[in-house]
């Protein structure tokens, strides 16, 4: 009896896979709330480099007050750019508060 080689089929999952590779799914966004303040982290690829960017927002008197705040700090990864902005923006409102709001 001849040997026969048998050869595995790709599973439904790899064959899904290769057919959408290189579409990216939406990126969810890491948000945090500090002292009242929701924090948005939101950094901006600026050559090789990841900068220091983000919202504060609060809802004050019913109204949505917002605040984006760019810094000139930057990083080698988005990881890390995002987790800057977040300790940025939680400085920025313990200095702040919400005259962050009031400024021109």
């Amino acid at each position: 009896m001849p040997s026969r080689i048998i050869r595995k089929k790709d599973s439904d999952m790899s064959l899904f896979s290769r057919l959408f590779a290189g579409k990216q799914q939406p990126e969810k966004k890491q948000k945090e709330v500090y002292k009242g303040f929701e924090i948005q982290p939101n950094p901006a690829k600026r050559g090789g480099t990841w900068q220091t960017q983000g919202i504060i927002t609060k809802q004050i008197d019913g109204e949505n007050k917002q605040h984006e705040f760019i810094r000139a700090d930057t990083h080698a990864t988005k990881e890390e750019a995002q987790a800057h902005s977040l300790r940025k923006a939680k400085q920025i409102i313990d200095e702040l508060g919400e005259d962050i709001f009031n400024q021109a």
